[in-house]
């Protein structure tokens, strides 16, 4: 379906996370994987969507000098929002534990923000979905720190493992926003994108 709407296009998808390209797999779309070193550093006053959004877009636009007319890039980045602090990629062992004890027992949000560009024509849009964590034994956290080493991922864990089965009391929002990538929105946007690329 949505392979024939980007007919002619070349989909480039600025991004490691093995999550991200299996979604982009699923959608039935040909792409090809293109990383460009980047510092996700933003701005300190920055909070919530406004962070991803930002990094979305600079990992976009360190790309935008090397696309072609055909090209379409996709970027995105996740945050943990909790207490009014963002939770990153845990540094070390000892990060990822304290970022798991912050949330166990509270609610926090999982935010995504996509920057979908080629060389005119920019969009960025983001998700936010909140979760519900149950309250977790110090064995527990241990052990999937232990087992899962979940040091690429935004808040020290990934939903659709061994945390996501005992950890999670309730989720509010999109599920696949949480794995990384909100792949709903992704394909409305570029169904949208691709169309006026095309007039």
């Amino acid at each position: 379906m949505l392979k024939g709407k980007l007919n002619g296009y070349k989909i480039i998808l600025a991004s490691g996370s093995p999550r991200r390209q299996q979604f982009m797999k699923e959608l039935d779309i040909d792409f090809e994987i293109r990383l460009k070193g980047v510092e996700e550093i933003y701005p300190k006053e920055l909070k919530g969507t406004e962070i991803t959004d930002f990094l979305a877009q600079l990992k976009a636009n360190t790309l935008k000098d090397s696309l072609t007319d055909d090209e379409i890039v996709i970027t995105s980045d996740t945050i943990v929002w909790h207490e009014n602090k963002a939770l990153g990629k845990p540094l070390d062992r000892d990060d990822a534990f304290e970022m798991l004890q912050s949330l166990s027992g509270k609610t926090h949000e999982v935010i995504t923000s996509v920057c979908i560009m080629d060389i005119s024509n920019t969009i960025t849009f983001n998700d936010t979905t909140r979760v519900t964590f149950h309250e977790l034994k110090e064995e527990e956290i241990n052990y999937y720190i232990d087992n899962y080493k979940p040091f690429d991922k935004a808040g020290a864990y990934g939903i659709q493992e061994w945390i996501g089965l005992i950890a999670i009391a309730k989720i509010e929002g999109s599920y696949t926003n949480i794995v990384g990538m909100p792949i709903d929105k992704v394909y409305r946007n570029l169904i949208e994108f691709a169309a006026k690329k095309g007039n």
